[in-house]
């Protein structure tokens, strides 16, 4: 992607200005983002994904001022009346259960594919919404049917109400008020908080991103990284305490336990690139809700395309996807990055491709994490 080259999505700013001027600092708002916007996904095709127990949705309504929220799988039955008002069908992950979803999604990898998440759609009848609140994450708001208004705000007093199901301020403070019509788009940094109505019949597409904790990314580093030394362990290596006296004071935990656990954290983040290895891994594992088919190991690899579910990264040792790692350099180091920043190997690319590369193609292929298919 040229970051350089002025984008109608973007409001003609450049991917790098944008990130410059507004990235986690202040909103935007484009009219016509994307001119003749067609949302891919219709009314119906978003109900029938909602009554599917492999995808996560919710149901928000204001019934007579009292919120309810109820999570799916739903089906049709299970939702209101078209025609009664306030409320909201809330669809996550559609980018991983329909191409052209997946497809508007790529338009957004001016951010770095570790902290793109995925795209929900949101459904709503007239004077829908779910409550002002704000969220941890930057998120970019398309209009895809209808007409939403939003009201955003800095909102110093993030206190939320106690006594409701979903998280809504307890005092929203709005500075601006916006109309949004099919194409336009509004992107908001983490901690601003917004509130939705729908205007008659509604669908926004949010585009959301990934934020991990500081507190839980150490968590499960550190268990990746406990995993990785037990592999290389042909022999537990065990705490002993040979020379522990008799104790006084039973409940102290012994120095020596200290030192035991001080030296196994200190040997696993000792070997090269563990820590490395562990973040990319945990970058890439799918989501639990993700599955993939078998796919065909016998077709002709003329040209091979990343299933939408599969997460492909890299750095500068490893290749990363779906929650597995390769040491990777030379040719094909530099080939799998194409693929991994592209989603697709074109046959030039191929023809360069090693015999453990195509091995290697040939198994993901199988395993459903990528497609071999003709070229064009």
């Amino acid at each position: 992607m040229d970051t350089k080259q002025s984008l109608a999505l973007l409001g003609g700013l450049s991917a790098a200005q944008f990130m410059r001027s507004h990235w986690q600092k202040k909103p935007l708002l484009v009219r016509q983002a994307i001119p003749g916007f067609v949302p891919p996904v219709a009314r119906a095709a978003l109900f029938d994904l909602a009554a599917q127990d492999g995808v996560e949705s919710r149901l928000v309504q204001n019934i007579d001022g009292v919120w309810k929220l109820q999570s799916g799988p739903m089906g049709r039955r299970s939702l209101p009346p078209l025609k009664r008002p306030h409320w909201t069908l809330l669809v996550q992950g559609v980018d991983l259960h329909n191409d052209p979803v997946h497809a508007l999604m790529q338009q957004f990898r001016f951010v770095p594919d570790a902290r793109l998440d995925d795209v929900m759609i949101s459904y709503a009848s007239d004077g829908g919404g779910v409550g002002p609140h704000f969220d941890s994450y930057d998120v970019f708001l398309l209009q895809a049917h209808g007409k939403r208004r939003w009201r955003i705000g800095r909102q110093k007093d993030l206190t939320l109400r106690d006594d409701l199901p979903l998280k809504i301020l307890a005092q929203f403070e709005p500075e601006e008020e916006h109309v949004l019509e099919p194409g336009d788009m509004l992107y908001l940094p983490p901690g601003w908080a917004h509130d939705g109505i729908a205007e008659g019949e509604c669908m926004t597409y949010s585009v959301g991103f990934r934020v991990p904790e500081r507190a839980d990314l150490a968590q499960e580093l550190l268990i990746r990284l406990g995993d990785e030394d037990d592999e290389g362990c042909t022999k537990p290596v065990l705490y002993s305490d040979g020379k522990q006296p008799a104790v006084a004071q039973p409940a102290e935990i012994p120095a020596t336990l200290h030192a035991f656990a001080r030296e196994a954290l200190e040997r696993a983040l000792a070997e090269p690139h563990a820590l490395e290895r562990a973040l990319g891994e945990y970058l890439t594992e799918p989501k639990a809700n993700v599955w993939f088919e078998p796919g065909n190991a016998r077709a002709m690899m003329e040209q091979v395309v990343l299933d939408r579910r599969t997460r492909m990264m890299y750095d500068a040792e490893h290749i990363f996807i779906n929650g597995e790692s390769y040491r990777a350099a030379g040719a094909d180091a530099k080939l799998m990055r194409q693929l991994a920043d592209l989603r697709v190997l074109s046959p030039q690319a191929l023809a360069r491709a090693s015999d453990g590369a195509l091995e290697l193609l040939s198994v993901w292929c199988a395993d459903g994490w990528a497609h071999a298919q003709p070229a064009f």
